[in-house]
């Protein structure tokens, strides 16, 4: 009998894992490299931020639509060609030769092809984690946190020692072999039966969509996560320069510093958050909207305190609390989501959710250039705050008015 020395739902979290680390680190590079390709194209706050608002944007559209795909087609290979996609983009910005080729590269090519990674992704870790999805998922989170943090440092060192286009070219070459093991490594799996019936065709477009806005929760988790979203892209695109401008710091010490604290200790917080409730969940069937309330509220003085703070010192240490909360909203993200939509129908849900958080966030990097512009970054930051204690209160609302009836009990359906 042939035994695994590794299960092979731990060996899909390794690959993804990986997989994950460059979808976030090709996101990371740009935003550390901004001061270097501005006075390379000789483009203002508000042109680069343009370019981070259409990258997001561009993820915003697809993502529904890999979404779709996740439900109707194999997610191996929604998968591999999302990696190789984003990773043929990052490439070739390395190649850009002014803001229209780092649009059509940057925010078209890689956002699009990033679009179709985390739906399928998530839901295929769904899939084969059960009892311990949340734990898994968490995992699959922190490479987010790591991709972030080490893309930040690295790009911005290649940048200030090679070039800015040299960073891209080196994380798209990286990207485009580890497609090549997801293609080897990842099986080719359909849907199980206990997610959808042997006998049972594949959902329509129509079923699905009536299925998800059927459930209300939907539309406050939706809404929340895109006032979660803005903050999150406007903080990455924005804080490297923050630092590099206000604190005079290098390139690759700002790329480092600006995602060091807060996604280390967001690590700590993701998985504290899966921890408990994963724990809780049978006793409490709230617990996990419960618990992104408790990161959202908590966590909004830590970013308005990240815009006050007079020091370095100060500015790292709100970051950190700032990551921790976050940590603890992200360790149930998409689990909370799970309890009230259908297993078939969960790829879908994640990609409307996803769509609607990243168009909202997409408007971020301009305002925040905006802003930058008329007034100070300061000021654009501690504003993000306000999206936090606002997310808090609409998660609160879907779950005081609308979760009871949407509850989907799938321990009493598999039992």
């Amino acid at each position: 009998m042939n035994r695994r020395l590794i299960p092979y739902k731990w060996e899909l979290i390794i690959i993804l894992w990986v997989a994950y680390f460059l979808n976030q680190g090709d996101r990371q590079i740009f935003n550390v490299v901004i001061p270097l390709i501005k006075a390379d194209f000789m483009l203002d706050d508000v042109q680069i931020g343009l370019v981070a608002t259409l990258f997001t944007l561009a993820y915003g559209i697809l993502v529904p639509v890999a979404g779709f795909a996740g439900d109707l087609f194999r997610r191996k290979w929604i998968i591999f060609f999302s990696l190789l996609v984003f990773s043929i983009g990052t490439l070739f910005t390395g190649f850009s030769g002014g803001i229209v080729l780092l649009i059509v590269f940057r925010s078209i090519t890689t956002g699009g092809g990033e679009a179709f990674y985390y739906p399928a992704a998530t839901s295929l870790i769904g899939q084969f984690h059960k009892k311990t999805r949340a734990m898994a998922m968490s995992i699959h989170q922190t490479s987010l946190y790591v991709g972030i943090v080490a893309s930040g440092f690295i790009a911005g060192y290649i940048g200030e020692n090679y070039g800015w286009r040299m960073a891209f070219l080196s994380f798209g070459l990286v990207g485009i072999l580890w497609a090549f093991v997801v293609f080897w490594r990842v099986k080719d799996t359909p849907m199980p039966k206990d997610e959808l019936n042997e006998n049972e065709e594949k959902p329509s477009f129509t079923e699905i969509i009536k299925a998800v806005f059927s459930r209300k929760t939907v539309y406050f988790l939706s809404l929340a996560f895109g006032c979660m979203c803005f903050v999150n892209v406007g903080y990455l695109t924005w804080m490297p320069t923050y630092l590099h401008e206000g604190f005079n710091m290098s390139l690759s010490a700002a790329g480092l510093h600006s995602t060091l604290y807060h996604f280390l200790f967001a690590f700590f917080g993701v998985m504290l958050g899966a921890r408990i409730s994963d724990r809780l969940a049978l006793k409490r069937k709230q617990i996990r909207m419960e618990i992104e309330i408790i990161g959202l509220l908590l966590g909004a003085p830590f970013i308005y305190w990240i815009g006050l703070a007079d020091s370095k010192l100060w500015c790292y240490v709100a970051m950190g609390l700032f990551g921790v909360f976050r940590g603890i909203y992200d360790s149930n993200l998409f689990a909370a989501l799970f309890d009230v939509i259908e297993p078939r129908y969960r790829a879908s849900s994640m990609g409307i959710m996803l769509a609607f958080a990243f168009i909202v966030g997409a408007l971020a990097p301009v305002i925040l250039g905006q802003i930058k512009t008329v007034a100070n970054l300061e000021t654009g930051i501690m504003l993000l705050a306000g999206f936090y204690l606002l997310g808090a209160i609409l998660i609160f609302i879907g779950l005081k008015f609308f979760f009871n009836k949407n509850y989907y009990n799938e321990n009493s359906i598999n039992n």
